[in-house]
């Protein structure tokens, strides 16, 4: 029986299979899981097992009237045919390659091709083994584009450490630096180019042996962070929040570290000047209550003895009721007017009853009468002053005013109200001494600071211009409630 094998030129006629015949080859033949075809040196397949008509999802009759270049690829088939073109020259007499097939339902597949010439190289039959290796294919092409990923996930990790804006350093297991940000150079005086591939310990040969055990833990795996850690260095002390984390390499091991370290050294001296000023806001509160004391107990106090006196030695003699009696009126029409001005420097009532600019008035004009001052209070205001603005003006303007009696020396004071299409201003100036103004911005005393907070909470901005000998002036300006513009 001859069957007929259809190819691009004329058709060849072919004796049935041997391999179909019984004996070893051929039951080793059709049993082997790896696919076998015998072709010619033209490369037209002669006899194909099972394995292979499996893998390409063709019969055996369907294989045999194609040509070996028909499962191929163009790209593949031309690699394979020039090698294939080389056995038929006797140039080779074997090769090996891994290459792609077509299967029926033109899906392709992967086979490692293996070619030799059957009994020398007079032989005219090609003995061709492929083996599928399409899953080790697909597995290998998996764990190329994990690995892909990981190198990229890697190199976007160094991108994004070299272009944090906190201090930003990766470490491999060596703790030398891969990569650092441009913070974290910034912050430690080093340059970048110079550390990268040194260690840290080579950078800062005086790492603290605690840190040293902390970089231990973290190349362990551990993850370690502080919010608040105190550094003395060279350059003075600094506080750091960090943050110290693993970091796993491609292949999944342990690659190293990175170290988050964020100086936090203003925002704690920030937290230490508010502390402070809490600080004398309760000794200045604590002193206020003592002068008030001192004047009820040395003063009013005293005084209502005398008038209670006055009135016992009236009541033992009335014939003085008419000239002790005026006497008396007076000493306790005094009292009540030093009560009045203690009470209003504790709570201006006069602003609640009489407006902030008329109580503003009122309040100067009688502190300058106690005090012996030559004032002048002038205003431009056209409407109400807002309750928070108005208080805010009395204390900066009591504050200035007592300043101005205590250490200035100056007798002539000057004040203004005005207002303008932007904000509300006051301005207090005297004729004293003056004084340094950043020193005693740096002092113990609450004056400066207190009246500084006081404008804060209102949105508003305060100028304190003041030097020795040539008086002091003192400007606060406010926006309006409603009015968008920034004071200028």
């Amino acid at each position: 029986m001859r069957d007929k094998c259809y190819t691009d030129g004329p058709v060849v006629e072919m004796a049935a299979s041997p391999m179909n015949d019984h004996g070893f080859f051929g039951d080793a033949f059709n049993a082997s899981p790896i696919g076998i075809a015998v072709e010619t040196l033209e490369g037209q397949p002669l006899f194909v097992n099972p394995a292979l008509c499996t893998m390409l999802a063709f019969s055996e009759d369907e294989l045999r009237r194609k040509h070996c270049q028909d499962f191929s690829p163009p790209e593949d088939a031309q690699k394979d045919w020039a090698l294939f073109q080389q056995l038929r020259a006797g140039l080779i007499d074997n090769y090996q390659l891994e290459k792609r097939y077509f299967r029926r339902d033109g899906s392709l597949t992967w086979g490692r091709l293996s070619v030799s010439l059957l009994g020398g190289q007079a032989s005219p039959l090609v003995l061709a083994m492929i083996e599928d290796i399409t899953e080790k294919k697909k597995a290998q092409e998996a764990l190329r584009e994990q690995a892909a990923l990981l190198q990229s996930r890697e190199e976007l990790l160094k991108i994004f450490v070299k272009n944090a804006p906190a201090g930003v350093a990766m470490f491999d297991g060596e703790m030398r630096y891969l990569q650092v940000s441009d913070r974290w150079c910034a912050d430690y005086g080093v340059e970048g180019s110079q550390i990268l591939g040194r260690t840290q310990y080579e950078v800062f040969p005086d790492m603290p042996q605690r840190w040293i055990e902390m970089h231990r833990r973290g190349l362990g795996g551990e993850t370690l962070r502080c919010d608040e850690e105190r550094w003395d260095r060279a350059d003075g002390t600094k506080w750091v929040r960090w943050e110290l984390r693993p970091w796993s390499s491609s292949d999944g091991t342990p690659g190293g570290v990175l170290v988050f370290a964020e100086d936090i050294t203003q925002r704690k001296q920030m937290q230490e000047a508010l502390a402070d000023v809490a600080r004398k806001l309760v000794e200045a509160q604590e002193k206020e209550r003592a002068r008030i004391a001192r004047e009820l107990h040395d003063d009013i106090n005293q005084r209502l003895g005398l008038v209670s006196m006055g009135v016992d030695q009236l009541l033992a003699n009335p014939s003085e009721i008419e000239c002790r009696g005026l006497e008396l009126r007076k000493q306790i029409d005094e009292i009540s007017a030093d009560v009045q001005t203690l009470a209003t420097d504790l709570h201006p009532q006069k602003l609640e009853y009489l407006g902030a600019v008329a109580g503003l008035r009122s309040w100067t004009k009688e502190f300058a009468q106690r005090q012996n001052l030559e004032l002048e209070f002038s205003a431009d205001v056209r409407g109400s002053l807002p309750p928070e603005i108005g208080v805010t003006f009395f204390r900066v303007l009591q504050e200035a005013l007592q300043n101005t009696v205590k250490h200035s020396g100056g007798k002539r004071v000057e004040v203004q109200l005005r207002e303008d299409s932007k904000a509300l201003s006051l301005l207090v100036r005297d004729s004293g001494m003056g004084f340094d103004v950043e020193a005693a911005s740096l002092g113990k005393g609450l004056g400066l600071t207190s009246m500084r907070e006081r404008v804060r909470l209102v949105n508003g901005m305060i100028h304190i211009e003041s030097k020795p000998e040539g008086g002091t002036a003192i400007e606060v300006r406010v926006t309006r409630p409603g009015n968008g513009s920034t004071p200028a």
